[in-house]
């Protein structure tokens, strides 16, 4: 998925074995990127070059003419068995397969349009309708179209628009009587009901209602920090030997508060779901659903409805304008080489779009930062001649010069001391160069020269397509033409860089079936991009700020209480509530080159339990925690228990395994066999688990699923808040997985009615979810329709409780 795909590496992998130790040692020993980009790349041979055109063979992302009917018919499929959300993406494929302006593609639309209707998206079928229009929809199929169109204008309200549509059609059928006359009785009947929504609709004095709120309302920075571009005033840079860059509070921050919203610099969707034909598909087309099919390619926006790139099936986009903008700025020249960049993955990909992003940027500036200091090892780019000597790139603060100390600007800032989001500040994000293996530095180096071989093939005019001017592109020229081993240099560097520098762009998926009374959900990454302004925070196992995603802006809010001249620090992903210290300490060495010291991590490695309670095990005698290594005993100190861990680990997995069967029958809908099967499971879970052990939490989650689809809402709610105190050990009563919870708690007591209940619950849950995300967050967005509807009530006097 990052890295290129498995065969890809193991065959590069392979001829680096096989050099002569010298030129493992020179490409080892090389100082700059330059070098170790120049003697890699001296070493791809043609039959290297073939053997990835062949791997990239395997992923059909061209247009395809058989394509476009296979996926109708699989989509009117799904469209008779009312799935009309998988009818929509199996139309969407059939659209992207469709080259412009042919039946194909008006049919895809038309059919498209139909099942947005069923989904109640009445603007976004009617955009469907003008695209199948405007592709040429065949003349004999357009009365039930306008009548679809009609419909959703009178449900839109616009019932000008919808008696101008119904008129028309009148006019078009007695103009061309063409319909036989069963198919015009049915017709007129339709025209018939349409007229008397339109005149009730009239009648009634309407109150439309408010649209709902915007996810970035509210996402606003209270007051911009003049040193750094897209993060609060509250926040300030600083430099250090040891740490290098990073950030402090400037005054007390409260939880909640919102310290950093930047848009990715640069951000590629995540294509793990695309799979080569060679891995056994039913098909050489693919009807699963993936992300790629879900999300818009450029800003992440969610669409069901999207718009196809017109040179290839792969890249979708939320509207004509998110399409024509990529296009502009990088997909006309990625639009051939889609396979290509499937094949040598995500950070390959960040890479190349990177450079040819930075085309936009002032001529003079990106000319001298791709022909300047770019190749060097970790020195920061010069600014300006007039610049004071920078230091090595880890460094800042303080020099000497004539004898007088003068103060260094900080690597990345301007001239003016500010930190912004562009290219220069993504150039100045460290390589590590020192750090990576040399095996990897020659897979990563050997990858963009093959890339770099496919650009020059596509001709040196392909990179100047789409620069802003005349004037642009004459700075330009000199690099590309001449000098194109510098675009090589620059995406291996930046290639070097995704390691420790790339950002998952995540969001929350609702998972399991929609008819699902009780919401479920779970984190997936979406995208991986560049935030320079993110990416000055250090880490820590046991963070200070939260961080969420909407499209590709990233927000950071404080997620307690951060005192001033406090560092604001991020979790890179090991955080102390999902990782032992060991398997934190193994990963961030392995992936980020340090060890690291917060307070999480020094207290684990003085802690004297064998376990954190949501892993440990307990005595099957008197229900104290165990422990020990091999053996482990009962804590009681009048109890002899003892077992091996051996038998434990063995009987957990088998516990395991029960609650996975429960899972599968609570997904086919066999509730009742579900049930049976978790209490069998909870019943064994609590001889040999801890009470607030992980697996203990999940079977009562799952049971509280399980009475919620039978409708019995007191034992649901019972189930989750045992769920619940286990989630608070693990994560905390602040923690965004307690926020989750807690909504699901307050849908539970919502749909069973037990008013004073719910209000307490939504209270907790929006304090919760609040801090970690704001109010444009979708449940608290939901929280407050529930808080709504029960404020709403006339009191009942003895209503239902649970």
């Amino acid at each position: 998925m990052d890295l290129p795909v498995e065969e890809w590496k193991s065959y590069i992998l392979e001829k680096w074995a096989l050099l002569p130790k010298s030129v493992q040692v020179t490409i080892s020993k090389a100082e700059t990127l330059s070098d170790i980009f120049l003697h890699s790349s001296s070493l791809l041979q043609p039959e290297d070059e073939m053997f990835l055109k062949r791997l990239s063979r395997g992923y059909l992302v061209g247009k395809d003419p058989n394509a476009p009917l296979f996926y109708r018919e699989e989509g009117n499929k799904k469209f008779q068995e009312k799935d009309y959300t998988g009818a929509t993406v199996l139309y969407s494929k059939g659209v992207s397969h469709s080259r412009p302006n042919t039946e194909d593609t008006s049919l895809c639309y038309a059919n498209r349009s139909a099942a947005l209707f069923h989904l109640g998206q009445y603007e976004t079928c009617l955009e469907d309708i003008v695209r199948a229009q405007m592709h040429g929809y065949p003349e004999r199929l357009q009365p039930k179209m306008m009548l679809r169109k009609a419909e959703c204008l009178v449900l839109l309200g616009r019932l000008q628009e919808a008696s101008q549509t119904i008129s028309d059609l009148e006019s078009s059928f007695a103009a061309k009587p063409t319909l036989a006359a069963s198919q015009f009785q049915i017709l007129q009947r339709t025209l018939c009901r349409l007229k008397m929504k339109i005149q009730k609709k009239e009648n009634l004095t309407e109150t439309v209602s408010a649209a709902l709120t915007k996810a970035f309302e509210d996402m606003d920075l209270r007051e911009e920090n003049k040193q750094i571009s897209s993060a609060s005033a509250s926040v300030s840079l600083c430099t250090d030997p040891f740490k290098g860059r990073y950030l402090i509070a400037t005054k007390d921050i409260l939880p909640g508060e919102l310290l950093v919203k930047e848009d990715a610099f640069v951000s590629v969707l995540n294509p793990a779901e695309v799979l080569p034909l060679h891995l056994g598909l039913e098909s050489k087309w693919d009807t699963r659903v993936t992300n790629g099919d879900l999300y818009c390619h450029r800003c992440l926006k969610r669409s069901l409805a999207p718009v196809p790139c017109d040179g290839c099936s792969y890249a979708k986009y939320c509207s004509q304008e998110c399409m024509q903008q990529a296009w502009d700025l990088y997909h006309n020249i990625e639009c051939s080489l889609g396979a290509l960049l499937l094949t040598l993955g995500v950070f390959c990909h960040v890479a190349l779009r990177s450079t040819l992003l930075a085309r936009f940027e002032d001529a003079g500036e990106v000319t001298r930062k791709l022909c300047g200091d770019i190749s060097n090892k970790d020195t920061r780019l010069p600014e300006s001649k007039n610049l004071v000597q920078t230091l090595s790139y880890d460094l800042g603060g303080e020099s000497e010069k004539n004898g007088k100390t003068v103060e260094t600007p900080i690597p990345g800032c301007d001239i003016n001391g500010k930190y912004e989001n562009n290219y220069y500040a993504v150039c100045n994000l460290l390589p590590h160069t020192e750090n990576h293996s040399a095996e990897y530095k020659f897979l990563c180096a050997l990858s963009i020269s093959a890339l770099c071989r496919q650009l020059e093939a596509a001709s040196p005019q392909a990179l100047m397509t789409g620069l802003t001017s005349s004037k642009l592109k004459a700075a330009m020229a000199p690099v590309l033409c001449p000098e194109s081993s510098i675009w090589g240099v620059a995406m291996l560097r930046h290639m070097l860089q995704l390691q420790c520098n790339a950002q998952a762009i995540t969001a929350i998926q609702q998972t399991g079936s929609k008819e699902n009374i009780i919401t479920d959900s779970r984190q997936v990454r979406l995208a991986t991009g560049i935030f320079p302004v993110v990416s000055l925070l250090n880490h820590s196992c046991s963070p200070n700020t939260s961080m969420s995603f909407v499209s590709t802006v990233a927000t950071v809010r404080a997620s307690q209480h951060i005192g001033k001249g406090q560092e604001i620090l991020h979790c890179y992903g090991p955080h102390e509530s999902r990782m032992g210290v060991a398997e934190r300490q193994q990963k961030l060495r392995s992936q980020y080159f340090f060890d690291c010291t917060c307070p999480a991590c020094q207290h684990g490695k003085h802690r004297t339990t064998a376990e954190p309670r949501w892993e440990a095990f307990c005595c099957c005698s008197c229900r104290a925690l165990i422990q020990g290594d091999e053996v482990l005993s009962c804590g009681n100190a009048s109890c002899t228990e003892s077992v091996s861990r051996d038998h434990l680990v063995s009987r957990l997995q088998d516990l395991q395994q029960q609650v996975g069967i429960a899972r599968k029958l609570l997904r086919n809908g066999k509730l009742e066999r579900a049930i049976q099967q978790l209490l069998g499971c909870q019943h064994d879970a609590e001889s040999f688990l801890s009470a607030e052990h992980s697996v203990v939490g999940e079977i009562e989650d799952d049971l509280a699923q399980a009475y919620a689809a039978l409708g019995d809402w007191q034992k649901s709610a019972a189930h989750l808040q045992k769920s619940l105190r286990v989630v608070e050990v693990r994560h905390g009563p602040s923690s965004v997985e307690m926020g989750h919870e807690l909504f699901k708690l307050a849908q539970i007591f919502f749909n069973g009615f037990a008013v004073p209940e719910a209000l307490n619950t939504i209270r907790k849950a929006e304090k919760v979810l609040l801090v970690h995300y704001g109010p444009g967050n979708d449940e608290i967005q939901e929280l407050q329709k529930m808080k709504s509807c029960l404020l709403d009530l006339p009191p009942i006097p003895g209503g239902p409780s649970l």
